[in-house]
C-alpha cells in the first residue's frame, strides 16, 4: 500500500522511538478518558474529576477544522494527549496549546513527542507564528519541558484554578517562530 492508499490516520501518524504520535480518532476515547482521570494528569488541567468516556466522546466527534488533536501510543496504550486551537480573527497566526502524559509515563520522552509534533505542525503547516499554553506554576517538569522548545514565561496569572481545595497560579508561556 503507498502513502496515497494509506489511511489518513496511518498518513499522518509518526514514530519516536517505541512511541507512535498520531491524530486522535473517534475509538480512542475510553484511552483518553483514562488517563484524564488519573490524579497526576488531572492536577495539570482544569479538568474535574471524573470524566466520563462519553463526554470525552462528544469531544472528539465534533470537527474542528482549526484544532490539531493528537494522542501518544505506546504498545497498544494511549499514554498522553495534545491538542492545538488556532486562534481566529487578527489572532489567526497565533495557536494555544494543551497537553498531558499518562502518570506512569512521566520524563519518558513521551512530552517531548507530543509537543515536537504540534510544533512542527505548527510551523510547517499551519504557519502558525505564536504558540501560547499555561501551566500551574508547580508543574516544574512541564515547565522545563517548555523551555526547552523555546517558551519563554510572560505572566503569572493568579488563583488561576482551583484545584484540591485551593486556588493555584499558572504562568502563561508563549514561544515565537522568528
Amino acid at each position: 500500500m503507498n502513502s496515497e492508499q494509506q489511511e489518513p490516520d496511518e498518513r499522518r501518524s509518526k514514530k519516536f522511538g517505541s512511541v507512535e504520535i498520531r491524530a486522535a480518532r473517534p475509538s480512542d476515547a475510553e484511552g483518553i478518558a483514562a488517563i484524564a482521570n488519573l490524579p497526576g494528569f488531572r492536577a495539570g488541567t482544569l479538568r474535574l474529576p471524573f470524566q466520563s468516556t462519553e463526554e470525552t466522546q462528544r469531544w472528539l466527534d465534533k470537527h474542528d477544522a482549526n484544532a490539531v488533536r493528537l494522542v501518544a501510543v505506546l504498545d497498544g496504550q494511549i499514554v498522553g494527549n495534545a491538542g492545538m486551537q488556532r486562534l481566529a480573527g487578527r489572532r489567526i497566526h497565533s495557536g494555544n496549546i494543551g497537553m498531558g502524559v499518562h502518570d506512569d509515563f512521566t520524563s519518558c520522552g513521551i512530552g517531548s513527542a507530543l509537543l515536537g509534533a504540534l510544533i512542527d505542525t505548527a510551523d510547517n503547516w499551519l504557519a502558525i507564528k505564536r504558540l501560547e499554553l499555561t501551566v500551574y506554576v508547580d508543574n516544574a517538569r512541564a515547565i522545563g519541558l517548555y523551555e526547552k522548545f523555546g517558551f519563554g514565561t510572560e505572566g503569572r496569572l493568579r488563583a488561576f484554578g482551583f484545584r484540591n481545595g485551593e486556588y493555584v497560579d499558572a504562568l502563561t508561556m508563549a514561544r515565537l517562530r522568528l
